[in-house]
């Protein structure tokens, strides 16, 4: 994964406009995205031979099988591009279904973010847990913009709105990978998202979970957590508090 960074880093500013493609309004990837992907899966299949792929620039067959890694080789493609010091390299790791390892590299401050399934989580060699803020007042927030699925976008400005007035602010980063292995860390004490991919919430949700803290979709739930439907993922008593919020707004 070190590789795949400095590989990322050398290219930062040298990506010219022609190079980038919209796969769908807003949804940008240049060819650092695909030969990172590249990169890592070469890298990983070693590791384990015989594992198969979920990966956001389908570089690779997309599979299911016993051990399956999800990859997202350039999370914060936008970032990157603007030149704007937040992207990382997510990896997560799953076993029948479950997540068991997580790694999230944000490759701008160097710090490595960690864990695996009973192992507690880590950043750059030593254990994180979720922050232990006593409730929302003392909250810091984190979340991601819609940007091209508005369906939602009523409920979202309702529930933001409650959380401006109601906690010591909120962030939006643009990459919701960085955004969970914050909350994991005790940075950001919640985070909250809708219309993710896998790639965006394995790594991070798995930290989160090592780290002490919470993961669920907006009404409590787990399924739609892990397929990035709905993110719900912050430290249990802030969790506590805001769970009513999400239900009557999203519900």
């Amino acid at each position: 994964m070190q590789e795949v960074a400095v590989f990322i880093s050398n290219e930062l500013g040298k990506v010219e406009t022609i190079e980038v493609k919209a796969e769908q309004f807003n949804n940008l990837v240049s060819y650092v995205d695909k030969t990172s992907e590249q990169k890592l899966i070469a890298g990983l299949s070693e590791i384990l031979p015989g594992s198969v792929f979920l990966a956001e620039e389908q570089t690779t067959e997309q599979a299911q099988g016993e051990w399956r890694w999800i990859v997202d080789p350039l999370d914060g493609t936008t970032n990157f591009l603007h030149q704007l010091p937040c992207f990382a390299i997510s990896v997560g790791l799953e076993h029948n279904g479950e997540m068991v390892l997580g790694v999230v590299h944000e490759i701008s401050r160097n710090e490595s973010f960690y864990g695996w399934k009973n192992g507690g989580a880590y950043l750059n060699g030593k254990r994180i847990q979720v922050s232990q803020r006593k409730g929302l007042k003392e909250a810091l927030i984190s979340t991601g913009f819609p940007y091209h699925d508005f369906s939602r976008i009523e409920a979202y400005q309702k529930v933001s709105e409650y959380l401006m007035r109601n906690t010591r602010g909120i962030r939006r980063w643009g990459a919701a990978a960085v955004d969970l292995a914050y909350v994991a860390c005790g940075r950001y004490d919640l985070f909250f998202e809708y219309h993710l991919q896998p790639w965006d919430v394995a790594a991070g949700g798995l930290l989160i979970l090592e780290a002490g803290g919470q993961v669920s979709d907006f009404q409590g739930g787990k399924e739609k957590c892990w397929t990035g439907e709905e993110m719900l993922a912050g430290a249990p008593q802030v969790m506590a508090e805001i769970k009513g919020v999400f239900e009557e707004h999203f519900g």
